[in-house]
């Protein structure tokens, strides 16, 4: 199984250029296209799926542009078995910073993420 570390990590890569660059076409790339997007951070249940996430990045400005300071770090990646996996990442879109969970599996020979859960923290103001 640790011969899927590189494969994900690709993916994960692929991931963090995505959101650094706010590419819905690489986020294609790597989410399955049943994948589900949820998080309470705010207080209340979001649940969203890909086509719903995917009009939110489109239309974000992305920290690219700002060039804003990446901050993307792979924290823990658990291969449960040749198909499943968990990776714990971090992320900044400004002001926020971003823990994920994200679930991964395989199908047809490649690795998908199927669910992002995740926690976010909003700067302070100085």
């Amino acid at each position: 199984m640790d011969s899927a570390q590189p494969a994900i990590k690709q993916v994960l890569q692929i991931y963090f250029d995505a959101l650094y660059h706010s590419d819905v076409g690489l986020l294609n790339q790597v989410f399955h296209p049943q994948a589900k997007y949820v998080t309470a951070s705010s207080g209340e249940l979001i649940n969203l799926a890909m086509p719903d996430y995917f009009s939110i990045v489109e239309q974000r400005i992305s920290p690219a542009s700002k060039q804003q300071t990446r901050t993307d770090k792979i924290l823990q990646i658990d291969v449960v078995s040749d198909c499943t996996a968990l990776a714990k990442v971090q992320c900044s879109i400004a002001p926020k910073h971003f823990v994920d969970l994200l679930s991964l599996i395989k199908l047809d020979g490649r690795w998908q993420i199927i669910s992002k859960v995740f926690h976010y923290q909003i700067d302070k103001e100085s």
